[in-house]
């Protein structure tokens, strides 16, 4: 009893500080864009600027094995959240010398980077196998609601005012306290000296199906934040509508996570994974015809949103289910790297593609989708050989 206690409160201060992690970046990503935008910065200079996070994510999934092993878990957290927070009012000093943000955004995401790696597998690692999928889905629930409060925070407080970066410092600070106070000193079984199975890149070969969930999330994600407005502005609605259509499609994402995990804990995982990417896949080719329809379109985003969130949260879940120990940290870095990765590339292939024709943005969607859909088909084709032997 007294360790269900236990697991129950480490769970709820994950989940806030997934919770602060994802406000941070949903508010800093639309502030420092628009900040830079009204003092003159080109958009080459905005568009480095706002991949400079998905970069320090890169850098603290590299950095992440070396830590764990230096330092505990609760000890790593407090060093995410001093990153966070003095990186974040940073904001407000730096605005003078783009090198100096940029190095600012650089620790930010460094900070966000292993909180978050950390925080999938701990999670991961509280967990019972059978309540596993609507646990890690209430994890990433958490993170994308907060990360929505991000642009509406910016928009109701304005990008000038210092207010948006005084709250998201707040938040910082009560993670920190939080962590401080209230988080257990344990090194636990994700800083064992037990040689990995498997190196960062080796993930990709032990587990192509999660690697390409996490890899078209991420992507997907980026895309719609940065280029979905601009798809669906060039095919005739106005600025304001189709800003709120990246909105239903991550309000679809984090609506549906929780049913999905219950649902994944209750039926067969790889079969559902499957099935999201199908209709992702499905659903991206339809959008040229489906941006035609309004009253198709609306419902079909919400769907959207839904199943390719349904990809990446149950790649973490069954990265928890496969793996343990360093190995369970190893796979959350790699995921943490595919994640920059697919960030990074979402809005330069997308953006290229559109320039090239009219619906670029659903081709490159598709084609990202079918990436998975290929990978994640020949995991369940295993795996039903095994079961049938």
């Amino acid at each position: 009893m007294w360790r269900e206690t236990m697991n129950k409160s480490l769970l709820a201060i994950l989940l806030f500080a997934v919770s602060i992690v994802g406000l941070s970046l949903g508010a800093t990503l639309p502030l420092v864009a628009l900040r830079l935008l009204e003092s003159g910065a080109s958009t080459v200079q905005i568009g480095l600027l706002s991949a400079v996070p998905a970069a320090g994510m890169i850098l603290a999934s590299l950095l992440v094995d070396r830590l764990c092993r230096m330092l505990s878990r609760r000890r790593l957290y407090l060093l995410c959240f001093v990153l966070c927070a003095a990186s974040t009012a940073a904001i407000e000093l730096t605005t003078s010398s783009l090198y100096l943000l940029g190095l600012a955004r650089l620790v930010l995401g460094i900070g966000m980077g292993l909180a978050i790696i950390l925080g999938e597998a701990w999670v991961n690692e509280l967990c019972v196998e059978s309540n596993r999928g609507t646990v890690v889905a209430l994890y990433a629930t958490s993170f994308t609601a907060f990360q929505l409060l991000g642009p509406a925070l910016v928009a109701a407080l304005g990008a000038q005012a210092p207010w948006v970066v005084s709250l998201v410092s707040l938040g910082q600070l009560l993670a920190l306290a939080t962590v401080a106070l209230a988080m257990p000193e344990d090194r636990g079984h994700l800083h064992e000296e037990a040689p990995r199975s498997f190196s960062l890149a080796g993930f990709v070969r032990e587990a192509p199906a999660l690697s390409m969930g996490v890899l078209f999330f991420s992507y997907f994600d980026s895309v719609v934040l940065s280029m979905f407005p601009v798809y669906a502005s060039s095919h005739g609605y106005a600025v304001s509508v189709a800003a709120s259509m990246a909105t239903v499609i991550l309000l679809g994402d984090m609506v549906f996570q929780v049913p999905l995990g219950w649902f994944s804990d209750r039926c067969e995982r790889t079969a559902l994974h499957l099935g999201c990417g199908l209709l992702a896949l499905l659903l991206s080719l339809g959008l040229p015809l489906l941006i035609a329809t309004p009253t198709l379109l609306w419902p079909a985003l919400v769907l959207l949103g839904a199943v390719a969130g349904g990809i990446y949260t149950l790649a973490l879940v069954l990265i928890g289910q496969r793996f343990r120990g360093r190995d369970l940290v190893t796979a959350n870095a790699a995921a943490g790297l595919l994640w920059g990765i697919g960030s990074l590339l979402g809005p330069l292939l997308s953006g290229v593609l559109m320039d090239l024709g009219p619906h670029g943005l659903p081709l490159t969607l598709a084609g990202v989708a079918g990436l998975f859909v290929s990978t994640a088909l020949a995991e369940w084709k295993r795996e039903e050989t095994v079961r049938g032997s």
